[in-house]
C-alpha cells in the first residue's frame, strides 16, 4: 500500500466497549442480598425463640400435671406420718380426662426408682409401657421418646422419696400440636419476613431511582450538548456531582478554545506560505526558460500539497469539536437547489432526498462541502441527470449507525482504475473541466477524518455512482 492510500485509509473504529452493570440495578441487588440474609436469619432466629418458649411452656405444663400427681400419691403431706407408713396411693384423676381415653398422647406413670418396676400407670397407656429416658444422678429431667404409636412425645420426670423409698414420676405428651404451632409461627413469620423484605427492596428501589435522578439530568444535559441542543452542561446539581458538572463544561470550553486556536494557526500559516509562493510564481512566470518553467511547476506543487494540508488540518481540528451535529436533508436540499440554479441550461435535473430526518455526527461546513464536491462534479459530467439521495444504512465496520449519501449521474463514469486514482491525494483526472481537481480526494480524508469513507463505482444511470458514507447521531 502506497503512502497516499495510507493517509486517506480510514481510522480503525474502536471496539464498542460492553455496557457494564447498572449502578441503581447495583444498589438494588445489594439491598435485595442483604434484606435477604438479614431477614433470613432474622427469622431463623424468632423461629428459635419461639421454639425454645414453646418447650418452656410445654415442660411447664408437664410439671404441673407432676404435682398434681404428686399430690394425688400422698396419703397425708405430715411428714411423721411419711415415716412411720411411707406408703403412696394411686392416683385417681388429674384434672384432665387425656389421661384416661385410650392413647390419647398423654400419659404418666409411677414406678420405683431402685427397680424400676412401674407401680401405676394412666389409663390412656392401656397397658402399654411408657419408654422414659434415663434420670441418671439428676432428680429431674425431659426428653423426647417414642409413645406407645410410634408418635413423638416429650416425656418430664422427677425423682421424689417417699420415707425411705424413691420414686420416679414421668409424664409425656404428644407433641404433633407442639410442632404444629412452631411450624405454623414459622410460616406467618416467614411470610412476614417476606412482605418485608419486599417492602425493603422498594423502598431501596424508589430511594435509588430519587437518589439518581441527579444523574439522569447529567446524562440528559451531557446528550444535549452533544448533539449540538445546548453549548454547556447544566451546573445545578447536588453538590455531590455538580464539580462533576463544572469540569465538563471546562472540558468543553478548552476543546473550543484549542479548535479556534488551530484554526487561527490554519489560516496565519496559509497567508504566510501562500504569499512567497505567490512571489516565486510572479517572478519565474516573468522569466523564460527552462529554470523558469521548473520553478513555476514545482511552485504549483507545493501550492497544492499546502492546500491539501491545510484542509486536512482544518478538518481534524473541526471534528475533535464536542457537542456538533447537523440534519443531513436540509443540507442537501440546499445544494440541490443551489445546483439546480447554476446548470439550469444544460438541463441537469436532481432528484429528491428520502424523507427521514438524519443527524450528521458533524458539523454542518464540512457535510455541505462533501456532498456539495460530488454533487457538483457529478453537474460537470453528466448529460441529463443527477440523482441524490440519503439513507440511514447499518454498516458492518461500524458499531455506530451511518447514513448513505449516494450521488448518481449518466456521464461517461470512470473505470475500477481511474476511481482508485480519483481519491488519491493531489490527483486530476482532466484538465479540461474548471475546478482545482482535488474535490474528490479531499471528500475522501474529510470523511475518513470522520470514520467514514467515499466509494466510486459504475452508477446504474450509466455514469459514476459516488457513496459517501458519514456517521449518524446516535439518536437518530
Amino acid at each position: 500500500m502506497t503512502s497516499d492510500s495510507a493517509e486517506g485509509a480510514a481510522e480503525p473504529a474502536p471496539k464498542p466497549i460492553k455496557p457494564q452493570r447498572s449502578l441503581a440495578g447495583r444498589l438494588v441487588l445489594v439491598a435485595a442480598v442483604w434484606s435477604t440474609l438479614a431477614l433470613a436469619i432474622a427469622g431463623v432466629f424468632l423461629v428459635s425463640l419461639y421454639q425454645r418458649a414453646s418447650e418452656r411452656s410445654f415442660d411447664a405444663q408437664l410439671e404441673i400435671h407432676i404435682k398434681a400427681l404428686v399430690s394425688e400419691m400422698l396419703e397425708t403431706s405430715d411428714e411423721t406420718v411419711l415415716r412411720a407408713t411411707p406408703q403412696v396411693q394411686q392416683p385417681t384423676y388429674l384434672g384432665d380426662p387425656r389421661f384416661s381415653l385410650p392413647l390419647s398422647g398423654w400419659y404418666w406413670t409411677v414406678r420405683q426408682a431402685d427397680t424400676g418396676t412401674v407401680l401405676y400407670a394412666s389409663e390412656s397407656l392401656v397397658g402399654d409401657p411408657l419408654a422414659v429416658p434415663a434420670l441418671g444422678e439428676a432428680d429431674t429431667g425431659a426428653g423426647f421418646v417414642a409413645g406407645p404409636t410410634g408418635d413423638e412425645i416429650r416425656v418430664m420426670q422427677q425423682r421424689i422419696a417417699v420415707g425411705e423409698t424413691p420414686y420416679v414420676i414421668a409424664v409425656g405428651a404428644a407433641t404433633a400440636g407442639f410442632w404444629a404451632d412452631i411450624r405454623e409461627f414459622a410460616r406467618l413469620a416467614a411470610l412476614t419476613l417476606l412482605i418485608v423484605g419486599l417492602g425493603l427492596v422498594l423502598a431501596t428501589f424508589l430511594q435509588v431511582r430519587v437518589g439518581l435522578m441527579p444523574l439522569v439530568r447529567l446524562r440528559s444535559s451531557l446528550s444535549a450538548v452533544r448533539q449540538g441542543e445546548a453549548e454547556r452542561i447544566d451546573e445545578a446539581l447536588p453538590r455531590e456531582i455538580a464539580p462533576l458538572a463544572v469540569e465538563l463544561n471546562s472540558l468543553i470550553g478548552s476543546n473550543k478554545e484549542i479548535v479556534e486556536r488551530a484554526r487561527t494557526h490554519v489560516g496565519n500559516l496559509a497567508h504566510g506560505l501562500k504569499t512567497p509562493l505567490s512571489v516565486i510564481s510572479n517572478e519565474a512566470r516573468a522569466s523564460e526558460g527552462p529554470l523558469a518553467e521548473k520553478v513555476i511547476e514545482q511552485t504549483e506543487v507545493m501550492s497544492t500539497q499546502i492546500q491539501h494540508h491545510l484542509e486536512r488540518a482544518r478538518m481534524a481540528a473541526q471534528r475533535r469539536v464536542i457537542g456538533v451535529s447537523c440534519e443531513v436533508q436540509p443540507v442537501l436540499d440546499r445544494l440541490v437547489r443551489a445546483m439546480n440554479k447554476i446548470y439550469r441550461e444544460r438541463d441537469v435535473r436532481l432528484d429528491g432526498l428520502e424523507d427521514a430526518k438524519l443527524r450528521f455526527r458533524g458539523e454542518g461546513q464540512d457535510l455541505e462541502e462533501m456532498s456539495g464536491n460530488l454533487i457538483d462534479n457529478a453537474c460537470k459530467w453528466a448529460k441529463s441527470a443527477v440523482q441524490v439521495t440519503a439513507t440511514p444504512i447499518a454498516d458492518a465496520s461500524s458499531a455506530r449507525g451511518m447514513v448513505e449519501i449516494r450521488v448518481e449521474d449518466d456521464g461517461p463514469g470512470l473505470s475500477e482504475e481511474q476511481c482508485a486514482e480519483a481519491v488519491k491525494r493531489g490527483r486530476r483526472l482532466d484538465e479540461t473541466v474548471p475546478g482545482t481537481g482535488l474535490g474528490l480526494s479531499i471528500v475522501a480524508d474529510l470523511a475518513a477524518l470522520y470514520g467514514g469513507r467515499l466509494e466510486l463505482g459504475r452508477s446504474s444511470m450509466g455514469g459514476l455512482r459516488a457513496r459517501l458514507i458519514l456517521p449518524l447521531l446516535g439518536d437518530s
